[in-house]
């Protein structure tokens, strides 16, 4: 469904640019907003979200998927945490729909997917482990990395039930919205994918707006 956004960038109280395959972690804290932005187009933002304040709770694709009682993501979707609770609920997309089923890259599931020599490409599992290493504080470790959402991916379903990678339906200057209902720690792999067109063969950047 898409829903522009009335929010304004230069109201905004802070603006980060995440590099094409870096990543990015912080809080956003219960009330505020958090735009993710497509600067370029057709690339996937890996994302996950916990409570910041107990991050044994986290967000749930199952509970999430199971009480929207639809496949994608968009506009007017609420983000469900294990423990049923919403952590952020969607308020605005220019994009139409996201993915939470297709999980994140990895060195292993490159190696499976693609190649032997792919294996020690960089991915977004990388990408999440080196920033909750760098940054011990927010108390995340590696059993914390699970279900995750694609923002801006285009993963389809096919007839019998599977998955697969197509070309992104984003274009740039897309954008996602989202109102945190507590204080949540936000964990951001800006995809460096070069094997499947999830972004097009060629990462580029996304920006990160916050609203009071």
């Amino acid at each position: 469904m898409i829903i522009e956004s009335t929010k304004r960038p230069e109201n905004a109280t802070s603006r980060t640019t995440v590099e094409a395959g870096d990543h990015y972690i912080g809080i956003v804290q219960a009330g505020q907003t958090l735009r993710i932005l497509d600067l370029e187009g057709n690339q996937a933002a890996d994302t996950l979200f916990f409570n910041a304040h107990d991050t044994a709770e986290r967000y749930s694709a199952m509970d999430t998927l199971r009480e929207q009682g639809a496949v994608y993501l968009t506009a007017g979707s609420r983000l469900l945490s294990n423990e049923g609770n919403v952590l952020l609920t969607l308020t605005a997309d220019t994009c139409g729909r996201h993915d939470t089923l297709g999980g994140a890259c990895a060195s292993e599931s490159n190696t499976v997917r693609y190649d032997l020599e792919k294996r020690h490409m960089h991915s977004c599992r990388d990408n999440w482990m080196q920033a909750i290493a760098n940054h011990p504080e927010y108390g995340l470790t590696k059993r914390d990395i699970t279900h995750n959402i694609n923002f801006f991916m285009n993963v389809p379903v096919t007839a019998e039930g599977g998955l697969t990678f197509a070309d992104g339906i984003s274009a740039p200057g897309k954008y996602v919205e989202m109102i945190a209902a507590m204080d949540v720690v936000v964990l951001i792999s800006n995809c460096p994918q070069l094997n499947n067109p999830c972004n097009g063969y060629n990462p580029t950047p996304i920006e990160l707006l916050i609203w009071d």
